[in-house]
């Protein structure tokens, strides 16, 4: 299998590499998570949420540019092979190329919390949401790996915020009580 380094290497000359490529500066995701979130709020059903929820994946997904989506892709296929050693590493690199891409730190934490790693992952997803504060996949992320830290009561609070964005997240049977009042 051939290395996304391999990869940049035979696609271009040298300005190819994540070294000398340059990541665009706006990775933000604008009106349109907005609207999703607004709607999501709204959703009458776990049907209708699920489908704003896919939309969302599919904003966080797409990477700014065609160097961070080989670094994001090949962070994802380790990741479904089960290296998570070699995803922190490509993901890392895209990390680097790209500081401002909420998704490269997310894909890292969900990695380095299926290596157990769960300090690593809570740094990663604790840099993910304050790149992007209704990221759902960050937040509900950093619930379970408190939860698997034994912090429950922190936990709490962060299902509660993914709750806020996503009254019918799959994650709410986690919450303590109960949350009809809040759909």
């Amino acid at each position: 299998m051939k290395t996304l380094k391999h990869l940049c290497l035979a696609a271009s000359p040298i300005f190819a590499s994540p070294a000398f490529a340059v990541c665009p500066e706006d990775v933000g995701v604008g009106e349109a998570l907005v609207e999703i979130v607004e709607n999501m709020r709204d959703a009458p059903s776990e049907a209708s949420a699920r489908q704003f929820s896919n939309a969302m994946w599919e904003i966080w997904l797409d990477a700014p540019d065609e160097l961070a989506q080989a670094m994001l892709d090949e962070g994802l296929a380790t990741q479904r092979y089960g290296d998570y050693d070699a995803s922190r590493a490509v993901l890392s690199e895209l990390i680097v190329y790209c500081p401002r891409y909420a998704e490269g730190y997310n894909q890292r934490a969900y990695a380095a919390f299926l290596s157990f790693d769960y300090e690593a992952a809570l740094v990663d997803l604790d840099i993910a949401i304050d790149l992007q504060p209704v990221h759902l996949g960050a937040l509900t992320g950093k619930a379970r790996t408190l939860i698997e830290l034994g912090r429950d009561d922190e936990a709490q609070l962060v299902l509660r915020e993914a709750l806020d964005i996503n009254p019918w997240l799959a994650e709410r049977h986690l919450l303590d009580g109960s949350i009809e009042s809040d759909i």
